[in-house]
């Protein structure tokens, strides 16, 4: 019988999404072992997410992956660079969860709000220019712990995370901020493997959910063509039935003053298609935007 390691961060999320695979995977037959890895996100605590570079929270567990260390990697998909060293794959999308933002809140005389995202601060911005945006950074736990403490209007979050680590006081002093178009992939976990291993990839790939992968897989090609390798404020719902699709894009200044959307639909899923709305997105003034970005 194939037993499986599991690779995944220590967060508490990280150990709920990887223990969801396991379960999943006990449930068609497979042996699983969790080993937790630290990466340079969990690492490094006092500076920025954009300064730090793309993968901080994937790398170590693609190394450990390349090495043999382990079988397969657990992540949160929207930290998940969209182009994957060349000998790891992605094997399943789960079926997807929540993909909004909450604000959990706190004081609300207060014009200060906080997230470590410049996807949400810039969004932010664009509908509330006057408030203030302050870093925050850590685990969930970590974050709402600062944000109690505080003395600002509330911290940022993604609702799936609160809703898989049953945080229902959170949840409940928390407003949807269903106005705010999330990041790619956001709400969807994924499993990577290496290439070349065939029994395994068809094994785990009986976790996939083909409607939340199509949609991702939409969001992510999107991401990637306007990215250009620069870390950008940019957001990405697709909602995939059967072969119908319902897109919404947008690319924002981190400063709010400017932004371009896109609403698209399609009778026909493929991920290429985020790769046209990318290109028709940056023809209709996100050139502009990516330009002063790079600069």
């Amino acid at each position: 019988m194939i037993e499986l390691n599991i690779g995944t961060r220590g967060s508490d999320l990280a150990l709920f999404q990887a223990n969801l695979v396991k379960q999943k995977l006990a449930d068609i037959g497979l042996r699983t072992n969790i080993i937790t890895i630290r990466t340079k996100g969990d690492a490094i605590q006092n500076r920025s997410l954009q300064s730090l570079g793309t993968g901080i929270f994937t790398k170590a567990l693609d190394d450990a992956l390349l090495r043999g260390e382990i079988d397969v990697a657990i992540h949160s998909m929207k930290d998940v660079p969209t182009v994957l060293p060349s000998k790891l794959i992605a094997l399943a999308v789960l079926e997807r969860g929540f993909d909004d933002d909450v604000l959990i809140v706190n004081d609300r005389s207060s014009r200060v709000v906080a997230t470590g995202s410049i996807r949400r601060k810039a969004q932010w911005l664009k509908r509330y220019p006057n408030d203030v945006i302050t870093d925050l950074r850590g685990n969930v736990d970590t974050r709402i712990s600062k944000v109690k403490t505080s003395q600002w209007k509330g911290g940022i979050f993604a609702k799936a995370g609160l809703v898989r680590l049953n945080k229902k006081i959170e949840l409940d002093q928390s407003v949807s901020l269903d106005w705010m178009i999330p990041a790619p992939a956001q709400g969807a976990i994924v499993v990577i493997g290496r290439k070349g291993e065939p029994e395994i990839q068809k094994l785990i790939h009986r976790l996939n959910h083909l409607e939340s992968s199509l949609a991702v897989s939409i969001e992510r090609t999107f991401l990637n063509t306007l990215e250009g390798g620069c870390a950008a404020p940019i957001g990405a719902r697709a909602v995939v039935h059967g072969q119908q699709v319902k897109f919404i894009g947008c690319l924002t200044s981190p400063d709010g003053k400017e932004e371009v959307r896109i609403e698209k639909e399609s009778n026909e899923a493929a991920p290429e298609l985020g790769v046209f709305w990318a290109r028709e997105l940056l023809d209709a003034g996100g050139a502009e935007i990516m330009k002063q970005l790079k600069n």
